[in-house]
């Protein structure tokens, strides 16, 4: 089975790589926002030095009950090689 590139249908047939990598970011314990938000950035930066660009990114909000409770969200990131 082949697969598909974005353009009208038609088969890629080169040999692409991706990378996938979550990052759970964590909530502040004063006041509101991502303790480790500039985590995504610096991981989009090092994927991009080492010839890769940002493919696809989905969040997602996940309870915690552990320690402190509160929700968690979940950054899924799809690296594609650049060729």
């Amino acid at each position: 089975m082949g697969s598909f590139n974005d353009e009208a249908g038609k088969i890629n047939t080169g040999t692409g790589q991706y990378r996938v990598m979550q990052v759970v970011l964590r909530e502040k314990f004063v006041g509101k926002g991502s303790k480790n938000f500039a985590e995504i950035e610096e991981l989009c930066n090092q994927q991009y030095a080492e010839g890769y660009r940002l493919h696809t990114f989905a969040q997602s909000t996940a309870g915690s009950t552990g320690i402190g409770g509160g929700d968690r969200t979940v950054c899924n990131l799809v690296f594609e090689r650049m060729n």
